[in-house]
């Protein structure tokens, strides 16, 4: 397995994802993003999805206001259906999991700039992710 970059899907893992979204039915699609998304949240031990779950909250992402394209180089060749927005919460939360996790994938970088940047990769992808905060009407003030 190889990791050439900091981003979503710079590695082999994320690429075989990419390739795996390709392959599958248009509908099929959202299902194999939420799997990865909900089996990373709900892990116990090894997040051994995280690779795949920082590509799937990036294509999500990608459909948000302030989100980013996605590298077309690895990432999937086929457009992506219009996510529900409930994956964007678990997008974020599988994100927040996987920042969290110190002995998991942010601990297999050995350049310490690199780590850094993939570091700001997820925080960029949580920042697009999160939903807004409510906005509340505090008075209705009529002259």
């Amino acid at each position: 397995m190889g990791t050439w970059d900091t981003g979503p899907f710079d590695n082999d893992t994320a690429a075989d994802f990419a390739n795996a979204l390709d392959d599958a039915e248009p509908e099929a699609r959202e299902a194999l993003i939420r799997g990865v998304l909900v089996r990373t949240i709900y892990a116990t031990g090894c997040l051994a999805e995280a690779d795949e779950s920082v590509a799937a909250a990036a294509l999500i992402a990608a459909q948000c206001p302030g989100g980013e394209p996605v590298d077309m180089s690895y990432g999937p060749e086929t457009p992506m259906p219009v996510f529900p927005s409930d994956l964007r919460a678990l997008a974020d939360e599988a994100l927040a999991r996987i920042a969290s996790d110190e002995a998991g994938p942010a601990s297999n970088w050995v350049d310490p700039e690199d780590w850094k940047q993939w570091r700001a990769t997820l925080t960029r992808l949580r920042a697009v992710l999160a939903p807004p905060p409510p906005s509340i009407a505090l008075f209705d003030v009529q002259s």
